[in-house]
């Protein structure tokens, strides 16, 4: 049986990050990918120059309309862009996707520093769904923002962050080093047991790191569909994000942060 994925995230106009990249994660990893849209923007490998927030309603339906015929067997959540959308996506998870694998990517601020969620929006996320997904994956300035604290500057202080978001509710934590310095970028997944795994990987210069954040929590939602452990799924989507950095350069788009290379693997 084909393993189906949804992601329930914003459209980037540009492909590189969003539903976009969601879709182009999944497919990589033969994963059928089915999206809800809680957002357009109108953005560019430069910048986000506008957003258009989808009614809460419109989510709710597109969500309903999914589970009503297809078996999902993860979901991945990216940008929410406010309070009512978030409540609703929270809802719908509490009817559908108790039984199922939830990957949250608290997205809040795009590659080109464009902030994507208001303030208000963040302590709803923090209460509302943060709790109700099986891995929270944020970056340093992202887990940041969820405690209100001050970025994390070295790895142990980012597993304390991981801590602390787990005694505000996350069932497990992937906090993610990207942001960080030093030859290795380095990913911490913490669970609620206290197991500490950590997953490190070169750092690859370049400036064709847009979608990163949601390519990484893709890849996990594409491995959790597919029936892997929350330590495996994280182990190899670590690897083809890494590869798809690598390989970004290879495919120039735009002039600014370009994409990924989602399809590394498959065009030879």
């Amino acid at each position: 049986m084909t393993a189906i994925a949804l992601t329930i995230a914003g459209s980037d106009s540009s492909g590189g990050a969003g539903i976009q990249a969601d879709l182009k994660t999944f497919a990589a990893l033969r994963v059928y990918g089915a999206s809800v849209l809680t957002a357009l923007t109108a953005q560019n490998t430069r910048g986000v120059q506008a957003i258009h927030e989808v009614p809460a309603a419109f989510v709710t339906a597109q969500i309903e309309s999914v589970f009503a015929d297809l078996q999902i067997k993860a979901v991945k959540i990216g940008m929410l862009p406010s309070t009512d959308v978030i409540r609703a996506v929270a809802e719908c998870l509490r009817k559908h996707a108790q039984a199922i694998p939830v990957v949250l990517d608290p997205v809040m601020v795009a590659a080109s520093g464009d902030r994507l969620i208001n303030e208000e929006a963040v302590e709803t996320l923090r209460a509302e769904l943060m709790p109700l997904a099986n891995v929270v994956t944020p970056n340093l300035p992202e887990a940041a923002t969820l405690l209100g604290e001050a970025e994390a500057g070295h790895e142990n202080e980012a597993v304390g962050q991981a801590r602390r978001l787990l005694e505000r509710g996350a069932r497990a934590v992937l906090i993610k080093g990207g942001h960080g310095e030093g030859r290795e970028s380095v990913d911490h997944l913490l669970s609620r047991d206290g197991t500490l795994r950590r997953f490190a990987a070169p750092r690859i210069e370049t400036r064709n790191n847009h979608g990163t954040g949601c390519t990484l929590s893709a890849a996990v939602a594409a491995g959790l569909a597919g029936g892997a452990g929350l330590a495996e799924a994280v182990a190899a989507a670590k690897t083809y994000v890494t590869e798809a950095i690598r390989m970004a350069d290879t495919v120039p788009v735009g002039h600014g942060h370009g994409p990924l290379h989602h399809f590394h693997a498959l065009w030879k």
